[in-house]
Formats: C-alpha cells, structure tokens, sequence
C-alpha cells in the first residue's frame, strides 16, 4: 500500500475538525511518514525526546512509567487518537514515559518543527494546538483527581463507562495497574459487577 493511501485516514480526521482547512492540511502533506510497530515495540524510551506526534491508523499503544521497577499505566491510545507525551514534545525535553505498542499497529508522524512551523503560518492550527493542550490537561487532571477523590471501585465503574474499549482490548493485568488496583482486586470487581447486570 503507497504511503499516500495510509494518510488518507489522518487527513479524513483532520478534515472532520470543522476550522481546519484544505490549505491547513496541505502544511502538513510533505513531512508525512508511516510507521509500522509489532506488539511490545517502543514509540518512546524514558529519556529519549519526543520528537514526533503521530495519529494511529491501526493498533493501540499505552503510555507507562517506572515507579521502583514497577510499570505504572497512566494512558491507552487508540486508533484515531494521537500518540504522543505532548509535555515533551512541547518542550523538546527528555521524557519520563514509555510508550509501548499493545497490538500490531501502524501509526502516520510528523515531526516537531512542522508542527511549529504550521503555528506560525496559521491561526487554525494554533487553535488546533490550544484543543490538544486542554485535552491532554483534562486526561491527567481527571486521572490525578479520580485517585485523590474516588475508592478503587468508583475508578473502575467511571473506566467502565467512559472507555469500554479498554476492557475489551487490553489485558486484564495493565487496566488493574492503570486503575491502581491489583490484578485479583479488578477480577473481583468484575465478577461483582457482572452478577449484578
């Protein structure tokens, strides 16, 4: 399959935010490329700079970080979803996250200095940029609330509800850590909620 067929899936997203013009989508047309990852490979290495933003096509990632040798999930990406730390990426600075493929997947990149370079050509991008901004804000803020505010139960019904997805495709044992719970702990919580249904 050319390249060309593989972004057609990032451009059609593009083009469904309503602001965003054919022009503002061409800014980015040249500096394209496609990235193929097999399950448990890295986008990103604690340490490294995220020097690229890329859009999923296919596949799913999660984001983690070591916390005394232990892998602490704090975000899982889907298709259609960005895959980034937008902190270091922003920044252009070392990262504290790990970045791992869950599935077989294929994701289209673009670098730093395209996405900067379309800031300052236009106006609708840096709006674009200001919507990723809040939104990445939003997922840590509710994260970092939801453990401060809720029991362990009350995080994995609000997971249930808001992103089913996870549960049908991520193993049992990253949910459990992404929820702070451990694995026997989550296995009980669902066995309860299902005889409840």
């Amino acid at each position: 399959m050319k390249k060309m067929s593989k972004t057609i899936q990032l451009k059609s997203f593009l083009k469904n935010i309503s602001f965003l013009t054919d022009a503002d989508c061409q800014l980015f047309e040249q500096d394209l490329e496609v990235a193929t990852f097999k399950k448990k490979d890295w986008f990103l290495k604690e340490g490294q700079v995220c020097q690229r933003m890329g859009f999923v096509n296919q596949g799913s990632f999660r984001m983690y970080y070591l916390m005394d040798g232990k892998e602490i999930n704090t975000h899982f990406i889907f298709e259609n979803e960005f895959l980034v730390d937008y902190s270091s990426f922003l920044h252009q600075r070392a990262s504290r996250y790990y970045i791992e493929a869950l599935e077989n997947a294929e994701i289209v990149t673009f670098p730093f200095s395209t996405m900067q370079a379309a800031y300052y050509l236009s106006h609708n991008w840096e709006r674009f940029g200001r919507i990723m901004a809040e939104q990445s804000y939003e997922i840590t803020t509710n994260r970092v609330e939801s453990f401060l505010f809720m029991e362990g139960k009350e995080r994995y019904q609000s997971a249930l509800e808001k992103y089913p997805k996870v549960f049908k495709r991520v193993p049992l044992y990253h949910i459990a850590s992404y929820l702070g719970l451990e694995r026997e702990s989550l296995s009980r919580l669902r066995k309860k909620n299902s005889e409840e249904k």
